[in-house]
């Protein structure tokens, strides 16, 4: 970012900056270094300058962070970070250590908190839904089980009764789909806020939803369609 902004369409390399660290400095440009994220994950990263410790007066420095990268679990690593540590100076202590992940966790607490409840929110309205479907779909079925018996009596295949009822469920999903689309288009100025590296109308979000939703749909639906398909024609026309 400081490379683009102040040297656009050249090489930064070589060339010098002025920096406030403890008075003026005028230092040399050793390399560039891709987006960092630096102050925050929910907002812009600010341009930075990295500049050796060598550089920097004592007084300055009021504190020190490493970060170190390893393989498997790096809190185990602890115990020999520390030791390494005060081989080389006793006196300098070790503070607040955790992983990147728990740090981001931390920053993030509130996003996945809410996500958390979204998601328990959304499976039971999903269960909702399809039992919804699952009850409608049976009373069709229900109510049309004189019509069904004289089809399958004429020489209907099963698959042609399942496929008579399940061609019902498609439209009503599309009816709910619709409904749901418009109102997460309406409320997605309310859920910006709690949404961190993707948009509240993303496509691939929204078509992973259409797809859990019409896969539901589709199982709740057979059940009833199934259940169709081993209609006894006589006994279905005896009860009329």
């Amino acid at each position: 970012m400081f490379a683009k902004i102040n040297f656009p369409n050249q090489s930064p390399r070589g060339r010098h900056v002025s920096v406030s660290i403890g008075g003026p400095r005028d230092l040399e440009i050793v390399g560039v270094c891709a987006y960092p994220r630096y102050g925050g994950l929910k907002r812009d990263f600010p341009p930075l300058v990295f500049v050796s410790y060598n550089q920097v007066p004592p007084p300055v420095v009021q504190q020190m962070t490493y970060a170190l990268r390893s393989t498997g679990d790096p809190l185990r690593y602890l115990k020999t970070v520390g030791q390494i540590v005060n081989r080389a100076d006793s006196r300098v202590p070790i503070t607040d250590v955790k992983t990147q992940a728990s740090e981001i966790d931390q920053m993030m607490n509130q996003e996945i908190i809410f996500a958390k409840l979204c998601s328990g929110f959304a499976a039971v309205a999903l269960v909702v839904a399809c039992v919804g479907l699952y009850g409608t779909m049976s009373g069709q079925v229900a109510r049309r089980r004189g019509e069904i018996g004289i089809r399958m009596a004429l020489g209907a295949a099963r698959r042609g009764v399942v496929w008579l009822v399940l061609r019902d469920v498609p439209g009503l999903t599309a009816a709910g789909l619709g409904i749901g689309l418009l109102a997460a288009a309406g409320a997605s100025k309310f859920v910006r806020a709690f949404l961190f590296g993707m948009q509240p109308t993303d496509p691939w979000a929204l078509g992973f939803a259409v797809f859990i939703l019409l896969s539901a749909a589709l199982l709740a639906g057979c059940v009833p369609a199934l259940k169709a398909s081993r209609i006894d024609p006589m006994i279905a026309l005896g009860e009329e």
